[in-house]
């Protein structure tokens, strides 16, 4: 292939206005008609009646009254459709942000939620523009199951209050502290509301499995709210915990900041902004396997980034794409980011019409809600696979879904993803081996003056010695390579290192690399290495090994010619 074909068929870097251009300017472009319209309507309605309750019992486990979860759904469900790097994501709250948002309005309040999610919008911003957005694909799969099922846990501890009406005046965020309160009221279970919360769950089930397409979670909370208001039921209400829900969305605020407030807020805000990249970029990859479409990330963290600070300004709560919702766009027949930005104006619509209907919702309905929700976000397979996988999966697994519980999600995700770092690096060192066919990590064992029973290369008549590499030469296996080249016992005359099946050479492979051929040079041993690609040549190079402590050849053969020839010249 000539260089100008070659030339031609390279890919071109996307410029930074392809980047960032939203899906739905993508979409206009593409040509947007009546039909697609329509298409686009009729799935908004269909995740609008899915996020109604939703978002109010987002809300309500979270600390919060429930019109901050729909002012979430209108404000940020808008601008993450209109703005977003994804056709069909669905922004709105999310079950994941529960635990968090609970602990921050547990101790800073409404204000201090506010500030820390404008704080997090601003760093998605940041982060977005600066491209971090690609790399959050690689954060493990057993971190993601682990947080994703301790925050399950969670969830569902946090409804039994409500749905056993107990009588707890202050319910800690923290999960002992909560078991341990639920257990000191345990004796004020009221069978009404046990029996609503009851009632709601069997008809999400029973109507999933009867008629899936139909709004079980809806049709729960209606049921309930009818029955509690015809029958009387001792059962506590939106309207007799929070008085009600505002038609209209407030007007914007925010609250006062100094730098003392903003020195505070900070590890909150970084919580909110790891948990909401990860929580939406997850959602967008669901929805490209669901339709073959293929999102940006980077454009989809600044549009998430924007969604969050406006949000909170109009009196909402954190946002995020949401897997469950936007599953359910797509299967509704969306079109594009349009059906997204109807479901935000739907759920307006029902605000202006239906908010007075809204004070005869049970919690213990919306507990039922949620209890769904927690069961449904417990990744149960997954949690089971991996832990039968291997012990390095199943401890990152597991401390992860510990610490989530336990402490907080924050330094659940960071140790996590340190874990299976660690994991990966061990794994990768695993994999690297040399021309004998001795894998390079191995258990420890002890001294014997036998030896390890490895087979040895032999060094030829003509005093050259063969190595070869195979695999990633990286920090990680930097000690054990070296400690199989530190075994050579007799100095041939000369030394091949062949490069052949090495994709990568970092720079602490590199230097470990120049040690050992200073050491050979030492012992008037020549050194060859062969078929070094460009980037490992250079690695190489960059550390010092270069003639005359280091020859290079194309391949094995090649240096073995030259060594007979008696020639030491680079081919």
């Amino acid at each position: 292939m000539s260089m100008s074909t070659m030339a031609g068929t390279k890919r071109a870097t996307p410029s930074l206005a392809e980047l960032f251009t939203p899906k739905l300017i993508t979409v206009l472009r593409e040509g947007y008609g009546m039909a697609a319209f329509r298409a686009d309507a009729v799935a908004g309605l269909t995740v609008a009646i899915v996020a109604l309750p939703l978002s109010m019992a987002i809300a309500i486990g979270s600390g919060l009254s429930p019109e901050k979860g729909l002012f979430t759904a209108v404000v940020g469900g808008f601008l993450i459709s209109a703005l977003g790097g994804s056709r069909f994501q669905i922004g709105g709250p999310a079950g994941a942000f529960i635990v968090l948002i609970a602990s921050i309005v547990e101790r800073a309040g409404y204000d201090g939620l506010v500030l820390a999610t404008a704080m997090a919008g601003l760093i998605m911003i940041a982060a977005g523009f600066l491209r971090i957005g690609t790399y959050i694909k690689y954060i493990p799969f057993p971190v993601t199951v682990g947080f994703t099922t301790g925050i399950a846990v969670i969830i569902f501890a946090s409804q039994v209050k409500d749905m056993l009406g107990l009588d707890i005046a202050h319910e800690p965020a923290a999960l002992i502290p909560k078991i341990e309160a639920i257990g000191a009221a345990i004796g004020s279970i009221r069978p009404s509301t046990v029996f609503v919360s009851l009632l709601a769950i069997a008809i999400i089930l029973g109507i999933r499995r009867v008629r899936p397409h139909w709004p079980g979670m809806l049709i729960a909370v209606g049921v309930t709210a009818i029955l509690t208001a015809f029958m009387h039921l001792d059962v506590a209400t939106i309207g007799s915990r929070f008085g009600g829900v505002p038609r209209m969305l407030p007007a914007p605020h925010f609250p006062d900041v100094s730098l003392a407030k903003i020195q505070a807020a900070i590890p909150d805000a970084l919580s909110i902004a790891l948990l909401g990249a990860i929580e939406s970029l997850l959602s967008a990859v669901v929805a490209d396997g669901m339709t073959g479409r293929k999102h940006r990330s980077n454009c989809e963290l600044v549009a998430q980034g924007v969604s969050n600070c406006a949000a909170v300004m109009f009196g909402g709560m954190c946002v995020t794409g949401t897997i469950a919702r936007t599953a359910t766009n797509i299967r509704a027949g969306a079109h594009g980011p349009v059906s997204g930005i109807l479901h935000a104006a739907f759920v307006l619509l029902f605000m202006l019409i239906a908010a007075p209907l809204a004070i005869y919702i049970p919690l213990a309905g919306l507990g039922g809600v949620l209890a769904i929700v927690a069961w449904n976000m417990a990744e149960k397979r997954e949690f089971v696979s991996l832990m039968r996988a291997s012990r390095g999966d199943a401890a990152v697994l597991l401390a992860t879904f510990l610490l989530t519980i336990f402490v907080d999600l924050t330094t659940a995700i960071a140790v996590g993803v340190t874990l299976g770092a660690f994991l990966f690096l061990h794994r990768m060192a695993e994999a690297v081996e040399v021309e004998t066919g001795g894998v390079l990590i191995a258990d420890d064992q002890a001294d014997s003056a036998e030896g390890d029973g490895r087979e040895m290369p032999r060094i030829t008549d003509d005093g050259v010695m063969v190595y070869r590499i195979s695999g990633a030469f990286f920090f990680g296996a930097t000690a054990t390579v070296g400690a199989v080249l530190d075994r050579i016992g007799a100095q041939p005359k000369t030394f091949v290192l062949d490069f052949s099946e090495v994709p990568l050479v970092d720079s602490t492979a590199a230097k470990s690399l120049e040690g050992f051929a200073k050491k050979l040079k030492r012992a008037g041993t020549t050194v060859y290495f062969t078929s070094t690609s460009k980037n490992i040549r250079r690695a190489l190079l960059n550390a010092g090994l270069r003639r005359p402590l280091v020859h290079y050849a194309v391949g094995i053969e090649d240096a073995l010619a030259t060594i007979r020839e008696g020639a030491h010249e680079e081919e």
